[in-house]
């Protein structure tokens, strides 16, 4: 992918599992990492290096880049913690580098307005880091629903299942258990699940209710005899959450020491893993985590259309692709992972089904990731943003449901968005 006499060239801010990740996709699609800020210098070096990123563009700090190395890229990846978005998205958009962020924005809609104006002034391309659009399930799906396969949309169910153990991960021990170091889990998690409702239905919900809340992942849950840490317990060999269990099983294969044990240690050794659960927070027991974020959580919508919709995440799983189901007047359609298989009620009294298989078999998170940097470095090489499914409108639009829906849940009220009024207003 190049930009003038050359490849795109490309910072990464942040190399924790989704810098590295958005890195990897950077090269596949035909780009060039030439820097990196990251604050942990065994991340940065081993990023770095697998870039071939020369010692003048790896920095400390995500400033030292755009103070400093701005020169050296056309676009920046920030992959810092949620809170750490909105302040380098608004440096870098201000020395007019375009932005791939992930998700969300911000955690909050002033700080997301904030990058929305410097974007805007700056007039730089934005991308949000939601695949699923991107994903070749999700693009066989719109095409028959636009094509009227299943006759006129009615419903859509659509189902996020974490994985327990995905979940004790990330929403208990991990980055994402506090709303105040991170965000709501329907915005840390599910903010990509709320824009792909959006964009099959390709409209905006009128209204929206919202139930859920942490049920299970609470101290008087801990079993009888459990201890604070795993390595401790005599009740972690039958627990569900075992830390021990989880993260022994990652050793020795490179994917899931890149994707889950390096948030552990930066040392994938059995002795380095079991000093971090020792003394690390992602040894702790489940049941007494300082977590505060919900583990389970329905959103309903209503368009003006009078399509419905809903919205499930839970941590109580398998980890599975998401699946959605599409209802229509003349069929419906079941999405499974790369599996769509398609109903036709004409056939009646027979039963038809059409199953068509997309995608390589992979997860389609997996193909969107990959598709969607592909192509937003072809956007900002060609100077033309029609290929971003993702960009700044589309952002704001999922993560103003997404806070609608908070507002929903705490109050237990129906809100109504108010989509007509000022950008501040979010229901």
């Amino acid at each position: 992918m190049s930009l003038g006499s050359g490849p795109v060239r490309v910072g990464i801010v942040g190399a924790g599992g989704r810098g590295r990740l958005h890195a990897r996709n950077v090269a596949l699609a035909g780009g060039r990492v030439t820097a990196i800020a990251e604050p942990l210098r065994e991340r940065r070096e081993r990023l770095a290096d697998t870039h071939d990123v020369p010692a003048a563009a790896r920095f400390t700090h995500w400033t030292d880049l755009a103070e400093r190395g701005a020169g050296l890229v056309d676009v920046v990846v920030i992959a810092t913690q949620d809170h750490d978005h909105a302040d380098p998205a608004v440096a870098f958009a201000e020395r007019g580098v375009h932005l791939l962020c992930e998700k969300p924005i911000a955690p909050d809609e002033p700080e997301a307005l904030r990058v929305a104006a410097a974007v805007r002034r700056a007039g730089v391309q934005f991308t949000i880091a939601h695949p699923l659009p991107y994903a070749p399930s999700t693009r066989a799906l719109v095409a028959a629903l636009r094509a009227g396969r299943i006759g006129d949309l009615v419903s859509v169910q659509h189902l996020e299942p974490v994985g327990a153990w995905h979940f004790a991960h990330s929403y208990v021990r991990g980055e994402w258990r506090r709303e105040d170091l991170a965000s709501s889990l329907l915005l840390a998690k599910c903010s990509h699940d709320i824009d792909l409702l959006t964009h099959l239905i390709d409209d905006r919900p009128a209204r929206l209710a919202s139930f859920g809340r942490l049920s299970h992942f609470r101290p008087e849950r801990r079993p009888e005899g459990a201890a604070a840490r795993c390595l401790d317990c005599a009740v972690e060999p039958t627990c569900p959450y075992s830390a021990p269990r989880l993260y022994r099983s990652c050793l020795g294969d490179p994917d899931w020491e890149h994707q889950l044990l390096g948030a552990v240690t930066d040392v994938p050794t059995p002795e380095a893993l079991d000093e971090a659960l020792r003394d690390g927070p992602y040894g702790r027991c489940v049941y007494g985590c300082d977590n505060d974020v919900v583990d389970h959580q329905v959103v309903a919508f209503e368009f003006d259309s009078g399509i419905t919709a809903t919205h499930t995440v839970t941590a109580f799983s398998d980890q599975a692709p998401r699946q959605t189901r599409v209802f229509g007047t003349h069929g419906a359609v079941e999405a499974n992972g790369g599996v769509l298989r398609f109903h036709d009620f004409r056939a009646h009294p027979g039963r038809a089904v059409d199953v068509v298989t997309t995608g390589d078999g992979r997860a389609p998170h997996h193909q969107g990731d990959e598709e969607l940097v592909r192509c937003f470095l072809r956007a900002v090489a060609d100077d033309e943003p029609a290929g971003n499914l993702t960009g700044l409108e589309e952002a704001l639009t999922s993560h103003r449901i997404v806070w609608a829906a908070e507002k929903a849940r705490r109050s237990g009220e129906t809100v109504r968005m108010a989509w007509d009024a000022p950008v501040g207003a979010c229901g």
